[in-house]
């Protein structure tokens, strides 16, 4: 294949990205429909799985949504028992979530059914082949991170 131009390499990312894109949410909210989540909040789950208990206040801005859209989020996953919110003993004012046994079996599931769909989708190239798009991904995130580090 010739050397694209960032132009030319943007077009076809993006005729190429939303077919990969479609497959794996389409799992992954029929998933989601099973469970009575939406994405938002497994975004909050996901993030209480790997970050632990977290603050209302900093969920809300991982997730770039307003404090009274984080509750409204974090309501829903008290009420169906995936969270529990505490407020600190040191602070009243603060309020944390952290994931319940429930919300944790939740994550899981979600993650490994997530693996299972990356496992389908690229299961269809060869070794050398995801490994080299695995190396491009890295190479992308970690540029990703030293720009935002640097911001």
């Amino acid at each position: 294949m010739r050397n694209l131009s960032l132009s030319e390499f943007s077009d076809r990312v993006c005729e190429i990205m939303p077919v990969i894109s479609r497959e794996f949410y389409k799992k992954q909210t029929s998933q989601f429909y099973r469970m009575k989540i939406t994405t938002p909040q497994f975004v909050v789950l996901e993030i209480l799985g790997r970050e632990g208990e977290s603050r209302m206040t900093d969920l809300a801005g991982i997730i770039n949504v307003s404090t009274a859209a984080m509750t409204g989020i974090v309501d829903r996953l008290v009420r169906d028992r995936y969270v529990a919110r505490a407020s600190d003993p040191d602070d009243r004012r603060i309020t944390k979530v952290g994931l319940t046994t429930r919300g944790a079996r939740a994550v899981k599931s979600i993650i490994d059914e997530r693996k299972r769909i990356f496992s389908r989708i690229f299961g269809v190239l060869s070794g050398d082949e995801r490994e080299e798009y695995l190396k491009i991904l890295i190479s992308v995130r970690d540029r990703l991170k030293e720009r935002g580090s640097g911001s």
